[in-house]
């Protein structure tokens, strides 16, 4: 049996009088489900009535998953806070119920799960929302806490399919370890590669020390992480963290194991800019990290027999069973999947974690959930298919898709017959939410079919959720700027402003960029037209400066808001020093830049291609102030125009360009001030892209594996030097690419070696 799923020293939690039984557990579960299945039609109002009256664990869950959507489609501050403390109810009503169902002879006995799993699963999926809160929210404390709850939930998690797995053996006739040696084998090493290891000036990563590398300070973990870090031991978290990491921990360990190290901050904290130091503050119990039995740093164990079992099979006869199997590969992929995809500039965030993902096997956790008719196979469905029409069609360098589109349970790649069908299963289950016309529009965007998901977008009536309304809404903007019709983008955006607020500098931003292009389009033939954009444009552009910093992530201006204020003072002072019209001090597209950035170009067909070439060359054609122009300018102008040859298989030109206009510039000419610097580190990662093309080229025409490995080879260098820039503007979203390459990069040479690429 697990031992301790949930420990607390100040007892039970949010205890109630009744008993639980057998009767009432599944009736309150079916009864929750029915009402949260509502969201999937767009009614949060019928939700929230059909959980009303409900104080079950399960009702409080749905309660917490209703305003955890609010929130993160909104953002809109109350909400969160509202999100937070119903969360904080649900989670603290799952622990108690978790500790009473231990010991209630009444409660249910699943033959597959220890006692009380269904609930350990309410709190890990309670935990997992707050996290998304939490770091959601502008509070560096409470992000750093959600960053926890992540570590928590995750070994909650880990024991429930650790439970899965041994009764697939018990179900095989194989032989069982015991509980507590499965769980040790499965969560993390032994006890002396756990002890906490003090940092000095620090805290400590809680993760197995890598002789190979230097443990970093509190200073060099980077980017926000640093920051995070240095807030997180602030008063705030030692008041909250206190009873939060006492309670409630789900793990499984040996009895005989005593904590023997307890960590200390001995260094200094700043709290909004005020520093001061804390000496002797305890965080092994009640802080960032402690010492029970951490996952493993690289490998996650693979065996789950269930994941071979559809809903019909005879495993799956109880309704509490099918909660907690559908609920924790919901939960445990999605986690997977997430955190295989960080980017190097956050990969420091690992250390507060302390685990990796596992994106093949996130994605089969994901792909078995959603087989499963209730409200986690909803979520599965949605986040899977957002995963493949959003991450990997944001990303070049991924593994090649099955040829001929047969393999019924492909997930690399882009599975285009499995994501079809399960969009089509989902929209025959729910056929009123908008939910699902969204991922069909990006679907369509994702084949190459923009003009197809406009007009799916344009076409269906308005959600009743606001904030669905809202992500529609920024879809379309994103498709009609890729398609280049700049005045369905202009008025798109816009729009975005009066349904979210969470970026409305870069809403305004890339509608002037829209106005831009349309003044440049009518500059020589229509003058008075011209005049009429130029001025929207330089209306709009300027706006979105007055509304950058408004909305913070993780105590931080958003990467696109420190972005946008850079490139108008930029524009602005070159304006003044030559002395011409704001709007022809701007430099290549901007509107193109931003194609770039969301990879819209794999999006385009073949004449949208060419027109964005066309675009990219009115500013050597016709801009007035191109001669005046620098390396800079000119750099950015290249990654541009080698990105979308690229798309165009016209690789051998793309390389070209980026070797003379780019690679062959110093890059110190290419940063400072207040100059673009994204432009150096992009054209690496550009020239792996071109190899892996070319490779891909290469295996289509039957070149020979050693052609391949060539290309592959050349394609490691130019990412890895890619991987390894310092710090700039935008790395993380230029980072998120460099990290789905890096892991197919992996899985190709994994292959290699055993023989099957």
């Amino acid at each position: 049996m697990l031992r301790g799923w949930i420990q607390s020293k100040k007892g039970e939690l949010n205890a109630s009088t009744h008993s639980l039984d057998t009767l009432a557990e599944p009736q309150n579960l079916e009864a929750a489900m029915r009402a949260v299945t509502f969201i999937m039609s767009d009614d949060l109002e019928g939700a929230e009535a059909g959980l009303a009256n409900g104080n079950s664990a399960f009702h409080k869950l749905g309660k917490g998953m209703v305003a955890f959507l609010r929130a993160t489609l909104g953002f809109e501050p109350e909400i969160m806070r509202e999100a937070s403390e119903r969360l904080a109810d649900a989670e603290a009503t799952a622990a108690s119920d978790h500790k009473r169902a231990q010991k209630d002879s009444h409660s249910y006995r699943s033959q597959i799960y220890p006692p009380g799993a269904e609930f350990a699963l309410c709190h890990a999926m309670t935990q997992l929302m707050s996290a998304v809160v939490g770091v959601l929210n502008e509070s560096l404390t409470e992000s750093i806490r959600g960053f926890y709850k992540l570590r928590k939930a995750y070994v909650t998690l880990n024991g429930i399919l650790d439970a899965e797995a041994r009764y697939m053996k018990r179900r095989q006739g194989m032989a069982v370890d015991t509980p507590s040696r499965t769980s040790m084998e499965s969560l993390g090493s032994n006890r002396s590669t756990r002890s906490l290891k003090a940092i000095p000036g620090g805290f400590s990563t809680g993760v197995p020390s890598d002789p190979g590398s230097k443990p970093p300070s509190i200073r060099s973990l980077g980017d926000s992480i640093s920051s995070t870090l240095n807030n997180a031991s602030g008063e705030k978290h030692a008041r909250d963290e206190a009873t939060d990491d006492d309670e409630d921990e789900f793990y499984d360990a040996d009895e005989d194991l005593e904590r023997k190290e307890t960590a200390t901050y001995a260094g200094y904290i700043e709290i909004d800019g005020v520093r001061g130091k804390l000496d002797g503050v305890p965080i092994g119990n009640g802080g960032i990290t402690d010492d029970k039995p951490l996952p493993p740093q690289r490998t996650i164990p693979t065996h789950h027999g269930l994941l071979d079992h559809d809903p019909d099979s005879d495993v799956f006869s109880n309704p509490i069973d099918v909660f907690i199997h559908s609920g924790a590969n919901l939960c445990f992929g999605l986690l997977l999947v997430m955190l295989s995809m960080i980017p190097p500039a956050f990969s420091k965030l690992l250390f507060i974690i302390g685990f990796h993902g596992d994106k093949d096997r996130g994605l089969r956790m994901l792909w078995q959930a959603s087989k499963f008719h209730n409200i986690n196979g909803a979520m599965a469905g949605l986040i899977t298919l957002g995963y493949y029409n959003t991450f990997v069609g944001f990303s070049d360098i991924i593994p090649d898709s099955d040829p001929m589109d047969i393999d019924e349970n492909a997930i690399e790649g882009y599975p285009k017959k499995r994501c079809e069908t399960l969009l089509a299963n989902m929209r025959s289950r729910h056929p009123k939410s908008h939910l699902w016309l969204l991922e069909e529009a990006r679907m369509q965007a994702t084949n190459r079919r923009l003009a197809a998901g406009i007009a799916l977008l344009e076409g269906s009536t308005k959600s009743p959720l606001k904030q669905v309304e809202a992500m529609e809404m920024f879809e379309k903007s994103l498709e009609s700027m890729y398609i280049h019709d700049y005045a369905l983008c202009a008025k798109s955006f816009i729009a975005c402003v009066d349904l979210n607020n969470w970026s409305h500098a870069l809403y305004y931003y890339i509608a002037g960029s829209a106005n831009v292009e349309l003044y440049r389009q009518h500059r020589t033939s229509d003058p008075k037209a011209a005049k009429v954009y130029a001025d929207k444009a330089t209306e709009l552009l300027k706006l979105a400066p007055k509304h950058a910093g408004k909305k913070k992530f993780m105590a931080r201006q958003l990467p696109f808001d420190i972005f946008v204020v850079r490139k108008l003072h930029k524009w602005e002072s070159r304006a003044r020093d030559w002395n011409v019209p704001f709007v022809d001090a701007i430099g290549a597209s901007p509107v193109e830049e931003m194609i770039f950035f969301w990879n819209g170009f794999k999006r385009m067909d073949h004449s949208q291609l060419q027109t964005s070439l066309d675009r990219l060359a009115w500013s050597e054609t016709f801009s007035p102030t191109w001669g005046r122009e620098g390396q800079e300018e000119k750099a950015i102008l290249a990654v541009l125009r080698s990105a979308t040859l690229r798309n165009l298989n016209r690789w051998d030109e793309a390389k070209r360009i980026l070797r003379a206009e780019v690679l062959s510039v110093d890059p110190a000419e290419l940063k400072g001030g207040m100059k673009d610097d994204w432009m150096a580190p992009a054209a690496h990662y550009e020239m792996g892209v071109n190899c892996w093309m070319q490779r891909g080229e290469a295996a289509r025409t039957g070149a020979g594996l050693v052609v391949e490995e060539k290309w592959v080879k050349e394609c490691e260098t130019w990412v890895a030097k890619a991987a390894a820039w310092e710090k700039y503007e935008l790395d993380a979203r230029i980072g998120l690419k460099i990290a789905t390459a890096q892991d197919t990069l992996r899985k190709w040479n994994e292959r290699r070696g055993k023989g099957k690429v």
